[in-house]
């Protein structure tokens, strides 16, 4: 940063600083000086420690300076920063940051594999702005000593939350060692933040949002009924476990008793077509007829007994037609639960 000109004398003799020449370091020297006798801290960590270095040593250099020496360098300085018109982060980190979400994983892992080979990039800067559920497999597979200085380094919130995943005497463990960690050398821990990074970047990208159970109830919550009992009878003979895990995942018309607060029934009418509504209770016969009267039962007796004339009026509905409408009333309840307003009752282990 060029400061323009600025004069600085430590004679003895001298009642006042004389004009002189001074370099960008020491004219940045000044600004940081002016702003610090404001109270304003700088965040100058973020420069490289040789540049902190030098500044440091700039400041020390200074002695009195005259005022119409320390207008110029503010007036230079004023002037640079309305010259300004765009400021980039700087580093393979920063842009990193900038440009986070409109990478493509493969080459996002790529650019954090080379910035966190350069000596001036924090490695705890990209570790703390991952999620728990990143950073509990690596926390787990680490040692006690290790996961201290993690903990330490990360925001009070997010440790507390971590420390609360963990099994309860490894997390009493890493608790205690935090209180070890006091003298601990920086480059210590900066080699540690490296070494979890690595480990980190070459954790392959995953090439689906969700897991497979996730994916394979998704798809079975849209199938038609036969579609789906014949899948899961299929999945129950190849694996037992993941039909159950599947089955879990799944929520279908004949689920909303079993799912569905009562309190959150007169939330799902507002939302859903009448006439889709009406179709899906005419419709709902046989092992799905609980769920046509667990809605009914859970709405005015007005409304219900419209309802049900309505449903007299109609008749028999064709097997595709309720389903269809049965599907519109799922997705509808799903829409409800991703948006937040409403919340699916966890179904018990048998």
């Amino acid at each position: 940063m060029a400061l323009g000109h600025m004069a600085g004398s430590d004679s003895a003799g001298d009642k006042s600083a004389r004009p002189g020449p001074l370099s960008r370091r020491q004219k940045a020297a000044i600004i940081v000086r002016l702003l610090a006798s404001e109270g304003l801290k700088l965040p100058l960590t973020e420069l490289s420690d040789d540049h902190q270095t030098e500044l440091t040593e700039a400041v020390a250099q200074l002695r009195l300076v005259d005022r119409a020496t320390i207008a110029s360098v503010v007036e230079e300085f004023c002037e640079e920063l309305e010259a300004v018109g765009i400021a980039f982060p700087g580093g393979l980190e920063g842009a990193l940051s900038l440009l986070d979400g409109q990478l493509s994983p493969s080459a996002s892992n790529r650019l954090r594999r080379l910035a966190s080979g350069s000596s001036r990039a924090d490695p705890w800067q990209r570790i703390a702005g991952l999620t728990a559920e990143v950073l509990l497999p690596v926390l787990e597979g680490e040692s006690v000593e290790v996961g201290a200085v993690m903990l330490s380094k990360l925001s009070v919130a997010k440790s507390a939350e971590l420390l609360g995943l963990l099994p309860g005497e490894k997390a009493r463990r890493i608790a205690y060692a935090v209180s070890l960690t006091g003298n601990v050398a920086p480059e210590t821990v900066l080699r540690i933040g490296q070494a979890l990074a690595a480990q980190l970047d070459a954790t392959p990208p995953k090439a689906f949002d969700s897991g497979p159970v996730e994916r394979v109830g998704a798809i079975l919550n849209y199938s038609a009924s036969a579609t789906r009992d014949a899948v899961l009878k299929g999945l129950e003979e190849e694996d037992k476990t993941f039909a159950d895990e599947v089955k879990k995942a799944i929520f279908t018309f004949a689920n909303i008793p079993a799912r569905i607060d009562t309190r959150d029934i007169p939330k799902v009418l507002r939302v859903v077509d009448q006439t889709q509504l009406t179709v899906a209770l005419a419709g709902a016969t046989g092992p799905l007829q609980p769920a046509a009267e667990f809605i009914l039962a859970n709405m005015s007796q007005r409304m219900a007994q419209s309802l049900r004339d309505e449903m007299a009026n109609l008749g028999k509905v064709k097997e595709k037609d309720a389903e269809e409408a049965m599907s519109a009333v799922v997705a509808a309840i799903r829409e409800m639960e991703a948006a937040g307003e409403i919340f699916l009752v966890a179904e018990d282990d048998d």
